[in-house]
């Protein structure tokens, strides 16, 4: 998870009037009669908090409704000033909510244009951000890769270009995919929704995009950032998909329940990193979602749809990390292969890698060191079955070797029996005679 960020981005400024929001007078009309639909009473700055704009944005859409009789006055506070005043919907003014929700359901923080969107995706791109070996080294902290891995993904991650890892089964490959995301650097703006061509597209995710402000700064009082509250400040985005990924998850999806758009997982990773892991398994062919994503990673731009036909185009800063077990020259052709910047193999790790991995293992397992079991292990195991030395072995062994341990209510050990026995379990399923000959005497 990022550090939280010592300063705030630079929202957009609050509009101060209709005219600043971008949006058409009707369609911010039509929600405020939906928020009061659902909302019930509400006094004027409890309108203006769940739209998310200013009461100078909504005191001409209450005039308007008045004068159309969409609303009324409810009733006044104690000590009768304008912020005391309550509005509820009339009867025309109800019927008209429930033929305005029925059209589209969205409620909430009014969304922003999306030309808006794409100057705030512009003045924070990704491409922009610097970093450099030390903020690499800190990001992986005690993570053991090799340097020359290191220096190619601090590298890539520098370029803003797309990247592929790829390697063996259990070499690491999603770990250091996802570990990818300590390196993101700066706070982004993200809408909570985007209006396009009439319709509104949810855009604000909370699994995806976490807010900057997770606490105070050390020698800094908590606060929030300023500007227009249409928008979060959030940290870079990190999203993950894997073999669930199918050609129509990167589309605009139109939910006929609620009547309104979900942005695709590529749009939400604006600004930071979109992770497809396991290419190769997921629901459509390689090359089919490959081709997919010529036209975003040459040009920054793709191209959505709304169920209407229109058609419209919204940045792609993003960097792009395929992981895969096959190779790159298996999945696709030359033109695409051209505009992935980085082609990183992740192989088997050295000796003295791979002990450094059993070692963290067991210490976070709860299993004391034991050099002469590790050495018994890569000469008897590893060397005679000409077993690679994966990054995902340790873990995968010792975790078998606790399990066997808490099943005979005994301290688990390191030693070449213990070994063994996970070793035969983890690869064949079929235990054989113990080394020494000492176990289950």
């Amino acid at each position: 998870m990022n550090a939280p960020c010592p300063a705030p981005a630079v929202l957009p400024p609050a509009p101060l009037t209709v005219a600043q929001t971008g949006l058409p007078f009707l369609f911010l009309a039509e929600l405020a009669v939906k928020t009061l639909f659902l909302g019930g009473l509400l006094r004027i700055t409890e309108l203006s908090a769940r739209m998310k704009l200013g009461i100078g944005v909504i005191e001409p859409l209450i005039v308007y409704l008045r004068a159309e009789r969409l609303c009324e006055i409810s009733r006044a506070g104690a000590t009768g000033t304008d912020a005391d005043v309550c509005y509820k919907l009339t009867d025309l003014g109800r019927a008209r909510g429930a033929e305005f929700l029925a059209r589209c359901g969205y409620t909430g923080p009014a969304p922003v244009t999306l030309e808006s969107y794409g100057d705030a995706v512009v003045a924070r791109s990704v491409a922009a951000m610097h970093i450099g070996r030390a903020a690499v080294q800190a990001g992986f902290g005690q993570v053991v890769v090799p340097p020359a891995i290191l220096d190619q993904l601090g590298t890539a991650m520098n370029s803003g270009r797309a990247m592929f890892i790829h390697g063996p089964a259990g070499s690491g490959k999603t770990f250091l995919a996802e570990r990818l995301a300590e390196l993101l650097t700066g706070a982004i703006a993200v809408p909570y929704a985007i209006y396009a061509g009439g319709e509104v597209i949810q855009m604000y995710d909370p699994v995806v995009h976490l807010p900057a402000e997770t606490g105070p700064v050390p020698g800094l009082p908590f606060r929030r950032a300023a500007g227009d509250a249409r928008w979060v400040h959030c940290r870079r985005p990190a999203v993950l998909t894997g073999g669930e990924l199918s050609l129509d998850m990167l589309d605009l999806k139109f939910d006929h329940a609620t009547r309104y758009y979900q942005a695709p997982p590529h749009l939400k990773a604006n600004n930071g990193i979109f992770i497809i892991d396991d290419l190769g398994r997921q629901r459509c062919a390689p090359a089919d979602l490959l081709n997919r994503w010529i036209v975003p990673m040459d040009r920054r731009v793709d191209f959505l749809s709304l169920h209407t036909g229109y058609k419209f185009e919204v940045p792609f800063d993003v960097i792009v990390v395929f992981s895969s077990n096959l190779p790159p020259a298996e999945l696709g052709d030359g033109a695409f292969l051209r505009r992935i910047g980085y082609k990183i193999h992740v192989g088997p790790l050295g000796e003295d890698h791979y002990r450094r991995i059993f070692i963290e293992a067991c210490a976070g397992l709860g299993i004391a060191w034991d050099e002469e079991a590790f050495d018994w292990l890569l000469k008897e195991r590893h060397a005679r079955e000409d077993r690679p030395l994966l990054a995902c072995y340790p873990r995968d062994l010792l975790s078998q070797v606790r399990d066997r341990a808490a099943y005979e209510g005994v301290p688990p050990e390191l030693t070449p029996d213990s070994l063994d026995w996970a070793w035969n379990n983890f690869f064949t399923g079929v235990q054989q005679a113990p080394a020494t000959g000492t176990e289950g005497e």
